[in-house]
């Protein structure tokens, strides 16, 4: 692993010197750049691969990288957080956004990312690196992993129960074309497929705010066929007393006819499809989206039958 922390800090020095460019640095020269420094630094020459493989990928997704930044630390804009501390985030959001998780566990990108903040960065580097990681590490699909301590002391000294609740709900729909039976889902920053979902309006039914939810995002009209179940987790929020609330969203079995999705302008997604039922297990979910889409599958598969 020592090796491997020697790897990262080549690389989030090729990408230091690369944004103090002005990002004008290509990714050619930044190789070069790694191969110089692999020496310099006493590197495992074995490790160019990796090295040449994380840089490639920062650099090509550096722009959903600083996305998830910004909405992850949204009281400090990119431009005003430090250099070191801006290039150690691009560099451990890619590996916990995009690496493949048996190689890199979640926890190895956030821990790599603190000691590189610890080893190159100011006093509160860590902490601000931390923070960030943290965040997005929740909201990523580790929902509740924080809640057991919670219970006992969540912030300031208030417990899970008494976290402030936000009410979303959402649906895994379906539509018939042609004999074959087509899911929609969402496509968001973070690389994985999900359900479309919203927020609850005040004095909206559960039913009512997932139609609208759906039509907002999907431009779909959807009959509610049956609920899948519901999820929840704890989030981060600074406008909330405490900077955390519980998330707690319905799903829905529905319908649609098979007609062109059109993505809304909802933050955080970038594509949204149709898939055949067949593609569906091939996609790349969230463990806690799973839970509701395969008992959705399941109630689809015995339609078909």
């Amino acid at each position: 692993m020592a090796n491997r922390h020697l790897a990262r800090s080549v690389v989030l020095q090729v990408l230091f010197e690369r944004d103090a460019s002005g990002g004008s640095m290509t990714f050619e020269e930044g190789v070069t750049r790694l191969t110089d420094y692999t020496k310099e630094f006493g590197a495992r020459e074995s490790d160019i691969s990796f090295m040449t493989e994380l840089l490639k990928t920062v650099i090509a997704k550096q722009k959903e990288i600083d996305t998830v930044i910004e909405k992850a630390a949204p009281e400090w804009p990119l431009e005003k957080i430090a250099a070191i501390d801006r290039n150690i985030l691009r560099l451990g959001l890619c590996e916990l956004l995009f690496a493949d998780r048996t190689q890199v566990p979640a926890k190895v990108a956030i821990n790599e990312a603190i000691e590189l903040a610890k080893n190159f960065g100011s006093n509160s580097s860590s902490r601000f690196v931390n923070g960030v990681m943290g965040a997005v590490y929740i909201e990523l699909g580790e929902p509740g992993k924080n809640d057991g301590s919670a219970r006992k002391s969540g912030p300031g000294g208030q417990g899970v129960g008494k976290m402030p609740v936000e009410h979303l709900a959402g649906a895994v729909v379906f539509a018939k074309h042609e004999s074959e039976t087509y899911l929609a889902f969402v496509h968001d920053i973070f690389g994985h497929w999900t359900i479309s979902k919203g927020k609850i309006r005040e004095g909206e039914t559960l039913e009512d705010g997932t139609k609208r939810a759906i039509k907002e995002e999907l431009d779909l009209d959807i009959t509610i066929k049956q609920e899948l179940g519901v999820n929840e987790y704890t989030a981060n929020d600074s406008e909330v007393k405490g900077g955390k609330k519980r998330k707690r969203v319905t799903y829905f079995l529905a319908e649609s006819p098979f007609a062109d999705i059109k993505l809304g302008s909802s933050g955080g997604l970038d594509d949204a499809q149709w898939f055949p039922l067949s593609q569906v297990g091939s996609l790349n979910f969230y463990d806690d989206t799973l839970k509701i889409i395969i008992p959705a599958i399941n109630v689809l598969a015995q339609k078909v039958k």
